[in-house]
């Protein structure tokens, strides 16, 4: 955690409640969730990367990426993977997938390419299917659709080989 950050296992478990009753929401009360997001914000340093990413994530789930992309970014560039490498990435993610939205997809493309090759997680299929989204909105469907093959293979109950060689081709016969 950052220097001063007064996150502890009470902050992150009261940010996990308030994320699992997001659902409980209607759509015209997304500023009640948003103010409840703000509200444990507000008890971290001003310069803490998690409160941009706690805020852009609120942002973006209630339908503005036009407000979560500066918030992703801020929180990015002040260091959030550096106290949380799972938050990290799944900031390129979220983020990736709010410039698309935007009609930035090859912004998206090139935040997310290089998580292809980083230390593997569970988080490894959202980069592969948010970079898929990203490539077919940037009219590069053919490498799209080997990333979310490939992802696809290896939880298929036969035909991993097939599918895997096929996503390949898809990708070999372009160049």
């Amino acid at each position: 955690m950052c220097e001063g950050d007064p996150v502890n296992a009470d902050w992150e478990d009261r940010v996990t409640a308030a994320w699992a009753t997001f659902d409980d929401y209607a759509e015209q009360d997304a500023a009640d969730f948003r103010a409840v997001i703000d509200a444990l914000v507000a008890e971290l340093p001003p310069d803490s990367p998690l409160g941009p990413f706690e805020r852009a994530c609120a942002w973006d789930s209630t339908g503005h990426s036009d407000r979560a992309v500066p918030l992703y970014q801020e929180a990015l560039a002040r260091g959030l993977g550096d106290i949380s490498g799972y938050k990290g990435r799944r900031a390129k993610i979220q983020l990736s997938s709010s410039l698309r939205n935007m009609g930035r997809a090859e912004e998206g493309v090139a935040l997310l390419s290089p998580e292809l090759v980083a230390a593997s997680d569970e988080l490894d299929d959202a980069v592969r299917a948010c970079l898929a989204l990203c490539l077919s909105s940037a009219g590069r469907d053919r490498e799209g659709l080997s990333l979310a093959l490939g992802a696809l293979a290896p939880h298929l109950p036969r035909y991993q080989r097939s599918m895997a060689n096929y996503a390949r081709l898809l990708v070999e016969d372009e160049a």
